[in-house]
């Protein structure tokens, strides 16, 4: 084999290694997703939502590895039909990564879990979606024509089932009511689709013409504790200090605490986190307030504690990274604190990982 040979075999294998890779994760998020749906599992949904973030970043390493591809090996016939396919199948996948992120914002926002009929059929449903796309990644991966035909068949039935449940569904309730619901809901849908693209067209044109590149995403994130004198004042100011560039960071608490925990300001202070005062506040809990930010994270107890619902666009997470310090013993203070300290600001760096990844600053 000539090194030209081993160059084109070497980087057609890390291109169908990131496909396969994909391809599993899209899988994982779109089971998860079906899966918080049907139990109510909040912390599920809430977990699939911020995994799409890897999903993109992956989906636009693949398309600039393919487009390399094709600058160094100008490839022909099959090598070059194979770069396509993947141009188009890492779309898709990224198309069925977003519906995964759309089943579990709807499954949040359910007054409770599926049941009866709708249970049944929906389980179903999920499936048959689950085993297409298995199947059909597996034809891809293996090159197996054959089973790429099964499974075209198969997911033609399962599209014709859900037309089917949707039918039966409407037999149960209100037909003409439900009909217009739905009806506005696709068309509302669809014009929010067409914004969002021609939005893309924009950005594209402007690369196109200028280089311009679309600036990365600023996450707004709140974190909250009950008093928000101790957990959430840390984990601000760390992110504050590490990710200045990647988010905007508030904190806040179920009830004002009025004062610092003890210990708590020196302890920041000796770390060069005190830069800003810091004032305890108490949580809006205004669905509108909530709903601008990106990400609620509760550093002590449950999100329930703090606030009834959840907005469609708004992730809640909850870490357990320990109690406040109690007691007067200074040393055993402070060791608490830097344990505290320590799990916060592994949590914070890989969330913010996940969310913008290594680049995160």
């Amino acid at each position: 084999m000539t090194l030209y040979e081993e160059r084109l075999s070497k980087d057609l294998g890390r291109l169908r290694d990131e496909v396969a890779t994909i391809g599993a994760a899209v899988q994982t998020a779109h089971e998860n997703a079906a899966q918080a749906a049907l139990t109510g599992n909040r912390t599920l949904a809430n977990l699939t939502i911020i995994g799409d973030h890897p999903i993109n970043r992956r989906v636009r390493e693949i398309n600039r590895l393919a487009h390399a591809f094709l600058a160094v090996h100008q490839p022909s016939a099959g090598h070059l039909r194979l770069i396509s396919s993947i141009l188009r199948l890492v779309n898709e996948l990224e198309r069925i990564g977003d519906y995964a992120v759309t089943i579990a914002r709807e499954a949040l926002q359910l007054p409770h879990t599926p049941t009866g009929l709708l249970k049944q059929e929906f389980e179903q449903m999920a499936d048959q979606a689950q085993t297409c796309l298995r199947q059909s990644m597996t034809a891809f991966n293996e090159r197996n024509a054959d089973l790429a035909r099964e499974t075209k068949a198969l997911a033609s039935q399962a599209k014709g089932r859900g037309d089917t449940v949707f039918g039966e569904l409407v037999e149960e309730a209100e037909k003409e009511q439900i009909r217009y619901l739905f009806d506005v809901l696709i068309m509302v849908g669809r014009l929010k689709r067409v914004a969002d693209r021609a939005k893309n067209i924009c950005e594209e044109t402007l690369f196109t013409v200028t280089g311009e590149t679309k600036a990365p995403k600023v996450y707004k994130i709140l974190f909250l504790d009950q008093e928000n004198n101790c957990q959430s004042q840390l984990a601000e100011a760390f992110a504050r200090k590490t990710f200045p560039n990647s988010g905007q960071y508030n904190s806040a608490g179920r009830v004002n605490g009025v004062d610092l925990a003890p210990g708590l300001l020196s302890f920041m202070e000796m770390h060069g986190l005190a830069v800003q005062p810091m004032t305890p506040k108490t949580i809006e809990t205004d669905l509108d307030r909530i709903a601008a930010h990106d990400l609620v994270i509760s550093l002590d107890g449950p999100m329930s504690a703090y606030v009834d619902k959840q907005p469609f666009r708004t992730v809640y997470l909850e870490w357990d990274v320990g109690a406040r310090p109690e007691g007067a013993d200074e040393a055993e203070v402070e060791t608490r604190y830097r344990e505290i300290y320590r799990e916060i600001s592994a949590q914070v760096r890989a969330l913010m990982e996940t969310l913008r990844g290594e680049e995160a600053d």
